[in-house]
């Protein structure tokens, strides 16, 4: 056997950054920035709702719990699409972008007419 292969078909001596593979890198920096977003969403999100939108405390904590919740049962959704329909390097793109659109719609949209 002229050189060992891991799992998934990459040479086992295909080490780039610190002796670690190329794709720990990218999966470092996009699981670092979703936790930014998370947590600094997290520090917001109640405050955003009462005092932008007006809502009720009752709602928005209701909110808050669904957009916690949410965080730890998407990954199961997205695990099963990444692995059977577009793969790992397409699915941590797509989330990625999925949080930024999220994040600048937070930015961009206004008060609701009539609030």
């Amino acid at each position: 056997m002229a050189s060992a292969v891991q799992a998934g078909g990459v040479p086992a001596d295909a080490k780039t950054f610190l002796g670690h593979p190329r794709g720990l890198f990218m999966l470092f920096f996009a699981e670092m920035w979703e936790r930014f977003s998370y947590y600094g969403m997290r520090a917001i999100l109640v405050l955003y709702l009462t005092k932008h939108f007006l809502f009720a405390e009752q709602p928005a904590y209701a909110i808050y719990g669904a957009y916690t919740s949410l965080v730890y049962i998407t990954p199961i959704i997205g695990g099963y699409i990444a692995d059977r329909h577009l793969g790992a390097r397409r699915a941590v793109l797509a989330g990625g972008v999925l949080i930024t659109i999220g994040h600048l719609l937070i930015a961009l949209v206004e008060a609701p007419e009539g609030v």
